[in-house]
């Protein structure tokens, strides 16, 4: 027991690298998901919203025709 001390700052050190790399990869996860969201939340909205982003509001076709075709 000459050197007691580098046990408790070892294993300090050790528990601050998990918990960098914990929350680190868990803020990778969430900012990706968040990224995947949003690019599908804009092509939901552009789909259901067309004219919002410089598209036209009417397609130029009749109801009918849309489902016939």
């Amino acid at each position: 027991m000459s050197n007691i001390s580098g046990v408790f700052t070892g294993w300090g050190e050790a528990y601050g690298r998990f918990v960098e790399v914990f929350i680190d990869g868990h803020w990778w996860v969430v900012g990706d998901s968040l990224e995947n969201i949003g690019k599908t939340t804009k092509r939901l909205l552009n789909n259901a919203y067309p004219f919002l982003y410089g598209g036209s509001a009417s397609s130029g076709k009749d109801i009918e025709r849309r489902f016939k075709d």
